[in-house]
């Protein structure tokens, strides 16, 4: 957490944690897109080519990526913790923040850790023919499918989630004018 002039805790977050949040903020932009129309391609048009296989190890890369850049993210925030809450939040506005909050953290660790149990599942590890990831189980179609749907269906309540939570940040600039998405943009010291 950065810290003000006088020793008191700085209302921003520090940079390592503004950087890893744009971060992965740029990943769900493009990762959940990416997978409606990959599996849009592959599922429901039936093209199984190269492209469709290119998006398919891409989705699954930034995916593994997207995990390990959230783990580190989240071990980040509980060593290192956050700002305290601007003053301007009543009461229900920190609470609604917090579980907005936890609520990404989680979905944006299990949404990727069910992506690669599906894909362990199914079996489908090869990223671009170069490598295979790590397995997490054996075969099985079946759960395959159930995993994957699950995955499918949490990566969109993560983007709604994500949109809340986008629209309560301009909310607090625009309207109430206040310095909740002031602690998160890039570039402050």
């Amino acid at each position: 957490m950065a810290q003000a002039d006088q020793g008191q805790p700085a209302r921003i977050y520090g940079a390592a944690a503004r950087h890893m949040h744009w971060i992965t903020a740029a990943a769900v932009i493009v990762m959940v897109p990416a997978g409606l129309a990959m599996t849009y391609r592959g599922d429901t048009l039936n093209i199984w080519d190269a492209t469709t296989n290119a998006m398919y190890s891409a989705h699954k890369l930034f995916g593994f990526l997207v995990l390990w850049l959230v783990a580190g993210r989240l071990a980040y925030r509980l060593l290192k913790g956050a700002p305290p809450d601007e003053p301007t939040l009543t009461p229900l506005q920190k609470a609604g923040s917090h579980l907005v909050h936890w609520l990404l953290y989680g979905l944006l660790l299990v949404v990727p850790l069910l992506g690669w149990i599906g894909v362990s599942l199914y079996p489908s590890l090869t990223v671009f023919g170069l490598f295979d990831l790590p397995a997490l189980t054996a075969p099985n179609q079946q759960r395959a499918e159930a995993v994957l749907e699950i995955h499918g269906k949490l990566a969109i309540a993560m983007a709604l989630l994500a949109c809340a939570h986008i629209g309560a940040a301009l909310y607090h600039h625009f309207i109430r004018r206040d310095g909740v998405l002031r602690r998160m943009l890039p570039g402050l010291k």
